[in-house]
């Protein structure tokens, strides 16, 4: 027995020397391999942005492998859209790979087509699904329910007076949203955040009588009126003040002239605090 030898034994007991060989199994081409052999779409955030063969591709990782996206493969319109994908998460599926070159090619698209098909075979009337905002506008948001793109309007984001929609949602949040309306022949689907959750009438009705005054927060300032909210998902809608403005935010006494269950409305005014 050499020094080099006994070195090994004395200084790290259960020294095997068979076990120094790296594993040929790969993690990141196993995940490659099925998801190509089976047909199956994979998730990753949408990590970078670079020029292939005067292409624009977005760049995502399975284990330690780069893949790549070119934008004809993206399912958006332009660069533009594309970037607003960065550090998201992705669907995709493999079209091609290069061991020797540790790269593999991909395509958003063909995973949204594929989560489409899916999703329009099991979407029912009435059910709850989950969806994911995917941009954000004052009055609309931009839902994705499993491969198809739906709009909803601020009217069915809840109960009572939303302003801006930008206040109260980010893209890439998490919705629970029932399916409204349905036509599978056609390709239409509405849904609702609104018709998922519990309203406040007509209970909220005997909280506020005819000639009582009431706090409230200025929720809105429209052409038409002011909004003001009395408690979470209902809004008083009150005509414009003569002694003064008021701002969202502003905290104001309203009188009630008229409660109406059946239209889930309260109309009033604005009174100075004596």
């Amino acid at each position: 027995m050499n020094m080099s030898e006994e070195l090994k034994r004395v200084l790290i007991e259960g020294y095997n020397e068979d076990k120094l060989e790296q594993s040929s199994y790969d993690e990141g081409w196993a995940q490659i391999y099925s998801a190509r052999q089976n047909d199956l779409v994979l998730q990753a955030e949408l990590i970078g942005l670079e020029p292939k063969l005067n292409k624009l591709c977005g760049v995502v990782l399975v284990g330690g492998v780069r893949g790549y996206i070119p934008q004809e493969f993206s399912g958006t319109k332009d660069a533009h859209e594309f970037r607003r994908l960065l550090g998201e998460p992705v669907a995709f599926k493999i079209l091609s790979y290069d061991r020797e070159g540790d790269t593999f090619i991909a395509s958003r698209q063909a995973a949204l087509e594929h989560m489409e098909g899916l999703t329009w075979k099991w979407l029912e009337q009435d059910a709850v699904i989950t969806a994911v905002v995917r941009n954000v506008t004052p009055k609309v948001l931009m839902l994705d329910i499993g491969g198809i793109t739906t709009e909803l309007p601020v009217q069915e984001y809840g109960y009572g007076w939303v302003d801006d929609l930008r206040e109260e949602i980010s893209a890439g949040d998490h919705l629970k949203v029932k399916v409204v309306e349905l036509d599978k022949e056609n390709k239409i689907v509405k849904v609702s955040k609104k018709a998922t959750e519990k309203s406040p009438w007509p209970d909220c009705a005997k909280r506020y009588v005819s000639k009582g005054t009431y706090k409230g927060k200025v929720s809105g300032v429209m052409e038409y009126g002011i909004f003001v909210n009395l408690e979470r998902g209902v809004d008083a809608l009150v005509p414009h003040i003569r002694f003064g403005k008021v701002k969202r935010g502003d905290t104001v006494y309203i009188r009630v002239r008229g409660v109406d269950p059946k239209q889930e409305r309260i109309y009033g005014r604005i009174i100075p605090k004596k």
